[in-house]
């Protein structure tokens, strides 16, 4: 399997009582494959993984499943920090129907290189589903090095790594390991367009739970490596890109998509948007949508 190009990592729209929104849901799935998301993640940690219960948790996955019905590749979150648990979840994620699991480094309990290694081969040899690694330290407290990641990179249910440490250096790094067995993704929006011009396969996005056809333009641009029109498309969307960092994901996003009318709030201990962000989200949303129009009026050459 070969996960690439434009992936979002779907925020889960609540009602205003806080459960699930499955009407949100279902549109904003649609949506993001009118617009040209070639493959999506259910919970995340833009999806709000760890406040889902059980039931959610496979009620999203299922429904996911339905809606796409094969069109494009759905990922589902399955990282714990016990290895044992992420092999249970990650067999409740392939008899939900999932194509794929995007398995965080186990958070919290910041295991070594070594215990890196002997986790992930636990997960992949289990054979449940295909992993896609995750590596992103600034929310797990483990950096998962490219040394580890090139000793995982042969393995052959281990199929790709969504990186979001931000460093060019480490990017490059990885990309050795890029193969027609091993996806080398982006997991960090601002810094997307320089990853996949260097060769990176596409980026899992959080932007793109509102931008979809722009980052998929995004993504045909850069992996065409047409590098001035990536550059300069990439840089109409930075705004959008450093508005999402003004508070901890996935507040901003949702921010956004309530005013799209996709869900409403988030759950504790993640609160809604400052208010002192309100004009700069009213400001953002008018891009985004510009943006969007743009791409659904005037697709790319």
């Amino acid at each position: 399997m070969r996960i690439t190009g434009s992936i979002t990592a779907l925020a889960t729209p609540f009602d205003a009582s806080g459960e699930l929104d499955l009407d949100a849901w279902h549109r904003h799935i649609a949506l993001q494959l009118e617009r040209g998301t070639e493959a999506l993640v259910i919970a995340g940690s833009t999806g709000e993984a760890a406040a889902l219960f059980d039931a959610e948790y496979d009620t999203l996955l299922r429904t996911a499943v339905e809606i796409v019905a094969g069109r494009v590749p759905v990922l589902a979150g399955t990282g714990l920090s016990s290895t044992l648990k992420t092999i249970e979840l990650t067999r409740r994620a392939a008899a939900l129907g999932a194509d794929a699991a995007l398995v965080v480094t186990p958070p919290y309990v910041r295991p070594t290189q070594a215990g890196l290694v002997a986790h992930y081969c636990a997960v992949a040899d289990d054979g449940a589903l295909p992993v896609v690694l995750y590596n992103v330290p600034g929310r797990t407290g483990t950096d998962m090095l490219p040394e580890t990641v090139g000793a995982l990179a042969s393995h052959p249910r281990i199929v790709g790594i969504k990186e979001a440490h931000t460093d060019e250096s480490r990017m490059d790094a990885l990309l050795a390991f890029k193969s027609a067995d091993f996806t080398v993704l982006s997991g960090d929006d601002p810094t997307a367009c320089r990853a996949m011009l260097a060769g990176a396969d596409g980026i899992v996005s959080v932007a793109s739970n509102v931008l979809p056809a722009s980052f998929r333009r995004l993504c045909e641009l850069a992996r065409a490596e047409r590098e001035v029109d990536a550059t300069e498309w990439d840089a109409r969307l930075v705004p959008a890109c450093t508005f999402l960092g003004v508070e901890p994901n996935p507040i901003p996003v949702k921010a956004l998509l309530e005013r799209q009318g996709i869900g409403r709030g988030l759950r504790l201990p993640l609160t809604s948007l400052s208010d002192r962000y309100a004009a700069e989200a009213a400001r953002i949303d008018e891009l985004v949508r510009a943006l969007e129009r743009e791409c659904v009026e005037s697709p790319a050459t």
